[in-house]
C-alpha cells in the first residue's frame, strides 16, 4: 500500500518522502515501485518521461525525522492501533503545526490516532484501494474534531491523484469495509454450513451480481489473517455478532492457510488453476 500511494503521490507531480522500518524493507519498496512504474511504461500508461520524473520526486529513508518539513503525512503501517499511535506521537514532536496527519488505516477509527497527538483537528483518514494505481477511490474520513479548511485540503488532495473522493465519517470500516466485512464473512459461513462449494459459492456471486471477484477469491487475495484481524476489530467496535470471524476462518489463520500468500487458503494455489480445498469432506471411503 506504501509504495503504491508513493507511486501515484509522486506521478502525479508531488514531491514525497518515503519512510521504511529498515534498510533491507526500504530497498525492496523502491525495486517494487520501480517495476511497477516500469510495467506502466510497457503497457503505456505513462513515458518513460513520467517515469523517471516519478522516481526523482520520491526520497527513501528509514528516519521518521526527515519527514519534519512535510505539509501531508500519510501513515501507512501495519495495522495496529499501538504502532500507529507511537508512529503519530512521535511524528506531532517532529513536525511543524500546519502539518495534516492522515491514516490509511481500514478498519482502526481515527480519532483514537489522533488522541495520541496535540493536532487532532488536523487529523483525517485518508483510505486508499488496493492495488493503489489501479483502484479509483480514496475514502476521505472526518473526525469529530477535524477543522473544515483541513478536512477540505484532505479531499481536494486526493481528487488531485485522479481519484473519486467520497466523504464519510470516522467510524469503524468506514463505507466499504462497514459493508464489505459481513459480506465475505457469510460467503465463509456458506461454506462452512455446506450452503455449496467454494467455487459456486464465488461463482454464484460473480456471474447472479455481476461481481469480478468472488468472495471466497477476495479474501484469499486479501489474506485471509487480514479478513480475521480486521473483523475482530470491527467486532470489538460494534459488539455486532455479524462482525465476528467465523469458526473455519479462525482455524484457517491458525493452521496457517492465509491465502494467496502463503499459496493455501480456501484454495489451492500450488495446483495450476488452482483447486478449492473441501474442508467439509469428511468420508472415510
Amino acid at each position: 500500500m506504501g509504495s503504491g500511494i508513493a507511486q501515484v503521490v509522486s506521478l502525479s507531480g508531488y514531491r514525497a518522502t518515503v519512510v521504511e522500518v529498515d534498510e533491507d524493507v526500504l530497498q525492496k519498496g523502491m525495486k517494487h515501485l520501480d517495476t511497477a512504474l516500469q510495467k506502466q511504461v510497457e503497457k503505456e500508461k505513462i513515458t518513460s518521461q513520467q517515469k523517471d520524473a516519478a522516481l526523482e520526486n520520491i526520497i527513501d529513508t528509514i528516519f521518521l525525522s526527515d519527514l519534519s518539513e512535510c505539509d501531508l503525512i500519510i501513515e501507512a503501517a501495519v495495522e495496529d492501533i499501538e504502532a500507529k499511535k507511537a508512529i503519530f506521537s512521535e511524528l506531532d514532536k517532529l513536525c511543524p503545526e500546519h502539518t495534516i496527519f492522515a491514516s490509511n488505516t481500514s478498519s482502526l477509527t481515527i480519532m483514537e490516532m489522533a488522541a495520541a497527538t496535540n493536532r487532532p483537528d488536523r487529523f483525517v483518514g485518508l483510505h486508499f484501494f488496493n492495488p493503489v494505481p489501479v483502484m479509483k477511490l480514496v475514502e476521505v474520513v472526518r473526525t469529530i474534531a477535524t477543522k473544515d479548511d483541513v478536512f477540505r485540503d484532505a479531499f481536494a488532495f486526493a481528487r488531485s491523484l485522479g481519484k473519486e473522493a467520497i466523504a464519510c465519517k470516522d467510524n469503524s470500516g468506514f463505507v466499504v469495509n462497514l459493508l464489505l466485512i459481513p459480506f465475505l464473512l457469510d460467503a465463509i459461513r456458506a461454506l462452512e454450513n455446506g450452503v455449496a462449494s467454494a467455487d459456486a459459492i464465488d461463482k454464484a456471486m460473480q456471474l447472479g451480481c455481476g461481481h469480478p471477484m468472488g468472495p471466497l477469491s477476495l479474501i484469499d487475495y486479501v489474506g485471509l489473517d487480514t479478513t480475521f484481524y480486521i473483523a475482530n476489530i470491527m467486532f470489538e467496535e460494534y459488539k455486532n455478532n455479524k462482525y465476528a470471524p467465523p469458526p473455519l476462518l479462525r482455524k484457517m489463520v491458525l493452521a496457517g492457510y492465509f491465502g494467496k500468500k502463503t499459496g493455501m487458503g480456501f484454495y489451492n494455489y500450488s495446483e495450476n488453476p488452482p483447486k478449492i480445498n473441501n474442508f467439509n469432506n469428511i468420508r472415510l471411503d
